[in-house]
């Protein structure tokens, strides 16, 4: 089958000249002026993708990707466990400007006045402030998105567990519509010590985990469903505290 996508040689000329993405990368950077440190070239897609490593160990590297039809490229940056940043522009130069700001460890809204093609998420500035503030910007996340679906019981579910001291100083969260609550603030998360299931015109579930249960109880009600499950939380969980779950 002849393949859809155009030759990226063609597409970036200038990256193919400079042998791959990440020395394209360094020319961009350089003729600004600019230190990106040593940017790295995918070994088998070296045309299309390239990290930049940051100077603080509270960030991974920046991932830069070409688009595969048409040209332009985007970047994704996570630190802690927590999406940063993201982006995609069709200037080079913009991108390593972002690049370099990134491998400085500049300050997230400092990287987005250099470079506005570079979008932060609800817990981006957060994250710069610490883990009780990510928990916050989580919970009015998972509020309002729970206001937003028109599924009554499961709005009241998060309604109840905000209220209740004990949960709300853990970071929140959904799977599969299940309320889970992870005693760190990046991903992956801690395993769940109870997880809470609403469906329409049931009883709300109380389970051990998400996945497999086992079921610790059900209630008729999203308050009673949040006081049951707070008796099977440690007595000294949390705060949560910032960072990932060791695996």
């Amino acid at each position: 089958m002849v393949s859809r996508y155009p030759d990226p040689a063609e597409l970036y000329p200038e990256v193919a000249a400079a042998g791959s993405l990440a020395a394209a990368l360094q020319a961009a950077a350089v003729a600004q002026g600019l230190e990106i440190g040593h940017p790295i070239a995918d070994e088998k897609q070296p045309l299309y993708y390239a990290t930049i490593a940051s100077r603080t160990p509270l960030r991974k590297p920046l991932s830069v990707h070409a688009g595969a039809v048409r040209r332009s490229w985007g970047v994704e940056g996570w630190g802690q466990g927590i999406f940063l940043v993201s982006g995609r522009s069709d200037d080079l130069a913009q991108v390593a400007r972002a690049a370099r700001l990134w491998a400085e460890g500049a300050a997230l809204a400092e990287i987005v006045r250099a470079a506005p093609f570079v979008r932060l998420n609800h817990l981006s500035l957060a994250a710069e402030q610490g883990p009780e503030q990510v928990v916050a910007a989580q919970w009015q996340y998972t509020l309002e998105e729970a206001r937003t679906h028109g599924w009554p019981e499961h709005e009241a579910l998060v309604e109840a567990a905000h209220a209740e001291r004990k949960f709300r100083q853990l970071y929140p969260y959904t799977s599969h519509w299940t309320l889970r609550f992870s005693t760190t603030t990046g991903y992956p998360y801690s395993p769940d010590y109870v997880a809470l299931d609403s469906w329409p015109g049931k009883p709300y579930v109380i389970k051990a985990n998400w996945r497999e249960g086992p079921v610790l109880g059900e209630t008729a009600t999203a308050e009673e469903a949040i006081r049951l499950a707070v008796r099977y939380l440690p007595s000294g969980i949390g705060p949560a505290v910032t960072g990932q779950y060791p695996r």
